[in-house]
């Protein structure tokens, strides 16, 4: 089985994980604007308890967004800079989808409709739909961005709704409202939810190389560079 290194730097936690013949492990730190100073010591660490070097991987994934625009940046930047020099394969995943897929890891529900959020300042939040497959969260609504009060959901069933966008709650329309089976505002997502997808993606072969791992904003008006162009 692969051996994947995952990182997630899209909101104030930070986190790194790795899968080993499908034993996963994690560390994880929610540390605001440390991200920079903590994370390759983070992946030393982690690699380092394993016995292993970044050759020795299958490939790397991050959190790809969206989120944080200097978080993602930087999962990106040290995703690119990892499978660069090691020439490896990058599996880029949702930040949202990493969200619904920790709900799923800690309530083992295969049957709930999914409506994961991130707060995307400016009185926007960041949002997209998920169901459990197979054990993975796999997106049955496109992830967009919008004001709170401009959220629909058209799905006709009740939802579960995780992250910190659904700290928006009370500007929401009261038919998202009624759709609301239970919330779980105070999650991150979690590199070891990341690795998860990205085993499932690695073994269909999706993956990126290096310089076309791409952030994912949301919002056009952001641009990012490739490793060669900066």
């Amino acid at each position: 089985m692969a051996k994947i290194l995952a990182l997630d730097t899209s909101t104030d936690a930070c986190s790194v994980a790795l899968e080993v013949d499908g034993e996963r492990t994690e560390i994880f730190k929610v540390i605001p604007r440390k991200h920079t100073h903590e994370l390759l010591p983070m992946v030393e660490q982690i690699l380092a308890g394993a016995q292993l070097s970044v050759r020795q991987l299958d490939a790397v994934a991050f959190g790809r967004g969206p989120g944080s625009f200097a978080g993602i940046r930087i999962a990106t930047g040290v995703t690119q800079g990892l499978a660069f020099a090691a020439d490896l394969p990058v599996v880029p995943v949702s930040s949202l989808a990493a969200l619904a897929q920790g709900y799923y890891r800690a309530s083992n529900d295969h049957n709930s409709q999914i409506i994961t959020a991130l707060d995307a300042r400016m009185n926007e939040v960041y949002w997209g739909g998920y169901k459990i497959q197979a054990g993975i969260a796999k997106r049955v609504l496109e992830e967009q961005v919008c004001p709170p009060d401009k959220l629909v959901i058209d799905l006709d069933t009740s939802y579960v709704a995780v992250g910190s966008g659904f700290n928006y709650l009370e500007q929401m329309s009261g038919a998202v409202r009624n759709q609301l089976s239970s919330i779980e505002v105070q999650v991150y997502p979690h590199a070891l939810d990341i690795v998860a997808i990205a085993s499932a993606e690695y073994i269909l072969g999706n993956t990126v190389i290096a310089e076309d791992a791409q952030p994912v904003y949301l919002r056009n008006q952001v641009a990012w560079k490739k490793k060669d162009q900066q």
